[in-house]
C-alpha cells in the first residue's frame, strides 16, 4: 500500500461482472487503502443498494456491459446523486452515449496506476467530505 495514496480512507464501489477482472480492481484499491463495495455484478443489484439513502461511496468503477445489459442507467444514478465514476470497459471507449462523453473511460486491461490516478483526480473534483469517513465499519 502507498501511504501517501489518493484512495486511502476512501470508499469505492465496482460493478463488475468479470469475476477476475473485479478481484483484479478490488485488490488494487484495497492495497491503496481505499475500502471496496462489491464488486456488483448486474445493474439490478447496484441499484438495490442504492435504495438505502444513506449509503454513500467516494466513486465507481463500471463496466459498461454486465451480463448483456448496459450499466448506464445505474450510471445516470451515480450522476444525480453527485457520486463520480469511471467506466472500465473491454468495448471502445468512444462507443458510449453522448450523455457520457465528459466521464473518464479506460480500456480493460487498465494500467493500474493510470486508474488510482484517475480515481483519486474524480473524487478531488468532486470535493466534500470523504464516504469512507462516513461508511458504516
Amino acid at each position: 500500500m502507498v501511504s501517501d495514496s489518493q484512495l486511502k480512507g476512501r470508499s469505492d464501489l465496482i460493478v463488475e461482472d468479470e469475476f477476475l477482472i473485479a478481484f483484479s480492481l478490488a485488490n488494487i484499491l484495497e492495497e491503496e487503502g481505499a475500502r471496496v463495495y462489491g464488486p456488483v455484478s448486474d445493474v439490478k443489484t447496484a441499484m438495490e443498494i442504492f435504495k438505502e439513502q444513506s449509503f454513500r461511496v467516494d466513486a465507481a468503477i463500471l463496466d459498461i456491459s454486465l451480463k448483456g445489459d448496459t450499466v448506464y442507467a445505474f450510471a445516470e444514478h451515480l450522476a444525480s446523486r453527485d457520486i463520480p465514476f469511471v467506466f472500465v470497459t473491454g468495448y471502445d471507449c468512444a462507443s458510449t452515449p453522448d450523455s457520457f462523453r465528459n466521464i473518464p473511460c479506460l480500456s480493460k486491461p487498465c494500467d493500474e496506476r493510470e486508474l488510482v490516478t484517475l480515481l483519486g483526480q474524480i473524487q478531488s473534483l468532486r470535493g466534500g467530505e470523504s464516504a469512507g469517513a462516513m461508511a458504516a465499519p
